[in-house]
């Protein structure tokens, strides 16, 4: 469904839900959806999808409408609230809360090798702690030929940190400015942006068993406003020009066998 408004009256007809947030990203959603129907997925076994970070169910209602058999993984902040709960029984999700990503036991409730694609969206670069016990989950859930989708922004976005000449010509460094990090009350900071080649070698390196299959940046799916600057249209024109410059990356890595398991331990 391509329209939002027809989106959020079909599955949140009361409004009982964040319809801001909803606004604001659909039209990624719909970008990271379309993107992995691009290619035929011939290894994948069924159509299973575990969304890790589920928020309210946004995307992962995409998902479903889809066809596909849903579980939705989040916070118990979000899943626990009763309309997100009427949701899920009202369109078959499941849902699965945790309080700690890092504990190694957040999906304990997944069966082995039960899912076909893991959506990891927007949450590369909120990710503060070692991830190795995370990755070895989503391993143990995803079924031989399945996908982990990642979205995450991409570092080098043309009006992203990284081109903060002020801050770089100071010798101030890139990323979250110290203000930000001091004053800002949110869990939700970009602590890590990646670069295209950095996301092949993170995937890459976590396991024999998994293949980065795909890695492409992503435009900007979001319209460009009616009272965008002669600047603001100069700068989206050479973001689609230059692909490096684009607004984020799409990282597929697909589960090429099982056995070999994680390839690195933390040594702390």
């Amino acid at each position: 469904m391509s329209d939002c408004s027809a989106f959020a009256s079909k599955y949140f007809p009361t409004g009982q839900t964040d319809l801001g947030y909803l606004h604001a990203h659909y039209a990624r959603f719909l970008l990271t959806k379309r993107m992995f129907d691009e290619q035929p997925h011939p290894k994948m076994r069924g159509k299973r999808m575990l969304d890790i970070g589920a928020h309210w169910l946004h995307q992962a209602m995409l998902w479903r409408e889809d066809g596909y058999e849903v579980t939705a993984a989040d916070l118990g902040l979000t899943l626990d609230l009763p309309w997100v709960q009427q949701q899920a029984l009202d369109n078959r999700v499941t849902l699965v809360t945790y309080e700690r990503l890092d504990s190694g036991s957040a999906l304990a409730s997944v069966p082995d090798a039960s899912i076909d694609v893991v959506l990891f969206c927007e949450i590369l670069e909120h990710i503060t702690f070692n991830p190795m016990s995370l990755w070895a989950e989503v391993y143990r859930v995803l079924a031989p030929g399945g996908r982990i989708v990642v979205t995450t922004p991409n570092f080098y976005w043309l009006r992203g940190r990284f081109w903060d000449l002020k801050r770089l010509l100071g010798r101030r460094g890139s990323g979250l400015p110290v203000q930000e990090i001091l004053r800002t009350p949110t869990y939700g900071h970009h602590w890590k942006e990646f670069a295209l080649r950095e996301c092949i070698e993170y995937f890459d390196s976590l396991s024999k068993d998994l293949r980065t299959v795909r890695a492409e940046y992503a435009s900007d799916p979001r319209a460009i406003h009616n009272n965008a600057t002669f600047a603001e249209r100069w700068e989206r024109k050479l973001e689609v020009s230059v692909r490096f410059l684009r607004w984020g990356l799409h990282i597929e890595v697909e589960k090429i066998g099982s056995g070999a398991g994680m390839a690195i331990t933390p040594s702390w």
